[in-house]
């Protein structure tokens, strides 16, 4: 990933002043966050959570704690996806809440339901060129992929974030045409399940649209 961003999303060398200097990020605990769950007024929700993920990109990027890196990577684990969704699930899909709440929540999935997610992975092996750009795993399975998406997510906070967000939408439009398959499959004795599977399967592929689109507006400066 590119040099850290200001909060336009510009890189720090392309601002009139010359280099940002970043805090180092606080330690945080879930409940530090409780004033951006829910809430009376959805603007101040919406602008709270934009807030919160901009304090958490630049806090991420802007330190070599390991530590502290890996905090924000297991941030699902330690406040719950449920929580996070609360956060950033009805952010925009081209925002930095929404592009986050993506890459936690393909993790999460990834995880959470490994076998399934590294069986349609390799279904959809015939998608080489958005294969490697997620970067190649053998043999693809259920730990390989938890890695693969723990570093997509590393990535996020300590590299180009753009390439974090293409590398997530390349592993997005694999496991999308693996489910593809699959629902190809199961038409003929499971109509029911083969249509639900197509679905999961657009809306993935949606997924993947939207972080593509989220990466270019990085590069622009206009992810906010």
């Amino acid at each position: 990933m590119t040099s850290s961003r200001n909060r336009s999303g510009r890189s720090a060398s392309s601002t009139a002043a010359g280099t940002v200097r970043h805090h180092r990020p606080r330690p945080f605990a879930p409940d530090q966050f409780a004033a951006f769950q829910g809430g009376a007024d959805p603007a101040a929700t919406a602008e709270g959570a934009a807030l919160l993920a901009r304090a958490l990109v630049d806090g991420g990027r802007s330190t070599s704690d390991q530590a502290a890196i890996r905090r924000l990577v297991g941030l699902v684990e330690e406040a719950g996806i449920d929580t996070v969704a609360q956060w950033w699930a009805d952010a925009p899909a081209i925002s930095l809440s929404g592009v986050l709440w993506r890459l936690y929540a393909l993790r999460s999935a990834t995880v959470r339901n490994g076998a399934q997610w590294a069986a349609w992975y390799r279904a959809g092996h015939e998608a080489h060129v958005a294969r490697a750009v997620a970067g190649p795993v053998e043999p693809p399975g259920a730990r390989e992929l938890q890695q693969l998406t723990t570093d997509i997510l590393t990535g996020a906070f300590t590299g180009d974030f753009d390439v974090a967000l293409e590398r997530a939408a390349a592993y997005s439009r694999v496991v999308c045409l693996g489910q593809a398959h699959h629902s190809e499959a199961l038409e003929a004795g499971q109509p029911a399940q083969a249509a639900v599977l197509l679905r999961q399967a657009k809306r993935l592929l949606g997924t993947a649209e939207e972080l593509e689109e989220a990466a270019a507006a990085w590069r622009r400066g206009t992810l906010n």
